[in-house]
């Protein structure tokens, strides 16, 4: 005869009743009928600024504000290259010059100017019109220059630090 399940809390158990116990809970948790999780609800509250992790939301993916820019570009560019390229295409078929080299000559060179814009522009960026410094002073001034010009050479590399006061 088996000892009974231990049922009051407050009474110790014996170490037949704990076996009893073990064995009845480990029955209970590999049988078919035992409760699964399937979820799990976070009751912690949500932060109102500042830690919360970053949820994709729908439409664009995430990316910098350069990046969305410059793909609306590209869409508004792309729309709006549609009318031009439906009449360049209707013209060439009404004149009866619309063979596949004629249109990829004409489709292509408008691309090819803007390819050759952005190279000559990305080539100006740097460069500055103004070379000139104008100082106007209102009292006696002393203006020190300083010139500082680090290299570094070689494989192993060594700064040689060459400061000149003038």
């Amino acid at each position: 005869m088996q000892p009974e399940p231990h049922t009051h809390p407050t009474e110790p158990l014996t170490e037949q009743q704990a076996a009893v116990e073990a064995a009845r809970l480990i029955a209970d948790a590999y049988s078919d009928g035992a409760p699964a999780a399937t979820r799990y609800a976070d009751t912690r509250p949500l932060p109102t600024t500042g830690d919360a992790m970053p949820w994709p939301q729908p439409g664009r993916p995430p990316m910098s504000q350069r990046a969305t820019d410059l793909s609306g570009l590209m869409v508004a560019g792309g729309i709006a290259s549609l009318p031009a390229g439906a009449a360049a295409a209707l013209v060439t078929w009404a004149v009866g010059q619309a063979n596949p080299v004629s249109l990829a000559v004409a489709g292509s060179a408008p691309v090819a100017l803007v390819l050759a814009l952005a190279v000559v522009a990305r080539c100006l960026r740097g460069v500055s019109l103004r070379t000139e410094e104008h100082h106007h002073f209102q009292a006696p001034v002393v203006q020190y220059r300083a010139y500082d010009q680090r290299t570094a050479r070689g494989v192993i590399a060594r700064t040689g630090d060459n400061h000149r006061n003038r």
